[in-house]
């Protein structure tokens, strides 16, 4: 195996500088990729600041790229590993779930976004150890019967669902609540974020931007819950086209006659409101089934036959309660550790002193799997704790 190309910025000497500030070297790592030299990190307080700075060799020149993503808060350091397509950042002395970080370099999302600003960008995401459930987008015409079903999986199911919350630029009305029944932003502010890609979907109602972002559907899956989307086909379309592995689900009703009539039953709309919603609805009926939008179709003619459609779809007809959640699992790394790489699985060797004797421990996190990446999480990250050294691992050329 060849040595890995990450090494300390003080052999980063080819080409002039251009005024970057390098004087702080100890809390800085560079790695290559490509004709590109990541330089992370940099600071004089004694903690590491988490900044990005690019030698381009092609050019012979520092690239100061445009950061996309939400920040690593500040540690003592850290570790970084090349991937094909972004960079693994294994931060030292910081909390157990804010130590693995990712910064992609030429992910689709950052190449996306390198084509909407004309600039160099890099992104930051966020690594989490196992996988979610797989959210469930559900849409349909008004009177279908999709918030009744959805309310009979939250009773049946309360610690399994949650609903991720939505973003307007509206006011708030009476008592609602910024965070719990909408993000309320200013319209500048969500405009820019619809154009960094941090929206799922979003429209404009009356003049007012309503939208789901990637981050209020991560919140969830963070909650160790299955996210909800109740949204409209056009939502369902924009969801399709994003990155989001998600399930979509549309349903149908048995007739237009049967609609109409249980729009009626309602009593809580006027005939002309009435009228406009079937005629929406027969558009959404056809978009629903010939759009390949959807992976199932759900004819809701008798409520409970449906709904155990719907939970045999979502794979809980056989729980008579809530299938257990998947365990929580962390990295909690010493401050000394020294990292080794073998084709998709990093070897973390663990020095902890104070004994007579040095004692070694060895984690393995295998990034063979991982989904998602920014604007959201990077999921899928395996952690095993490996008891001894095997055969040729210390031999091993190790990064910084």
């Amino acid at each position: 195996m060849g040595k890995a190309t990450e090494f300390l910025v003080d052999d980063l000497q080819d080409g002039p500088l251009n005024g970057f500030d390098l004087k702080n070297r100890t809390c800085q790592t560079t790695t290559i990729i490509g004709d590109k030299t990541y330089v992370i990190g940099g600071a004089d307080d004694g903690t590491l600041s988490i900044e990005v700075q690019i030698f381009d060799h092609n050019l012979g020149e520092w690239v100061h790229p445009t950061v996309q993503g939400t920040k690593p808060m500040s540690c003592k350091g850290h570790s970084a590993v090349p991937l094909e397509d972004r960079i693994l950042i294994l931060k030292k002395g910081s909390k157990p779930d804010d130590q693995i970080w990712f910064l992609e370099v030429d992910t689709q999302y950052v190449r996306q976004q390198q084509k909407n600003l004309g600039t160099e960008v890099v992104a930051w995401s966020k690594g989490v150890i196992g996988n979610a459930e797989k959210p469930v987008v559900i849409s349909g015409p008004s009177g279908v019967g999709k918030g009744t079903l959805i309310s009979m999986l939250m009773k049946e199911f309360p610690s399994m669902f949650g609903f991720s919350v939505s973003h307007t630029t509206r006011a708030p009305r009476n008592m609602e609540k910024d965070g719990v029944h909408y993000h309320f932003a200013e319209k500048s502010v969500m405009e820019k974020a619809i154009k960094d890609g941090k929206f799922l979907e979003f429209a404009s109602v009356h003049g007012n931007l309503y939208g789901t972002s990637v981050e209020a559907v991560e919140l969830v899956a963070d909650a160790g819950k299955r996210c909800i989307l109740d949204i409209d086909v056009q939502g369902a379309r924009s969801v399709r086209a994003s990155s989001l592995e998600a399930i979509f689900i549309f349903i149908c009703p048995p007739s237009m006659e049967e609609l109409n009539k249980r729009l009626r039953d309602r009593g809580t709309e006027t005939e002309e409101q009435i009228l406009k919603r079937l005629r929406n609805a027969e558009a959404e009926i056809e978009q629903g089934k010939s759009s390949h939008i959807f992976d199932f179709i759900l004819y809701n003619d008798k409520l409970e036959e449906c709904y155990e459609k719907l939970k045999k779809l979502l794979g809980l007809d056989a729980f008579v309660t809530a299938p257990p959640k998947p365990v929580h699992r962390e990295i909690n790394l010493p401050m000394d550790h020294s990292v080794s790489k073998i084709d998709d699985k990093i070897i973390i060797n663990c020095i902890s002193s104070g004994l007579e004797k040095e004692s070694k421990n060895l984690i393995m996190l295998d990034v063979s799997s991982i989904k998602g990446g920014a604007p959201g999480r990077t999921r899928g990250l395996d952690l095993q704790a490996i008891d001894s050294f095997s055969d040729g691992l210390t031999e091993m050329d190790q990064l910084s």
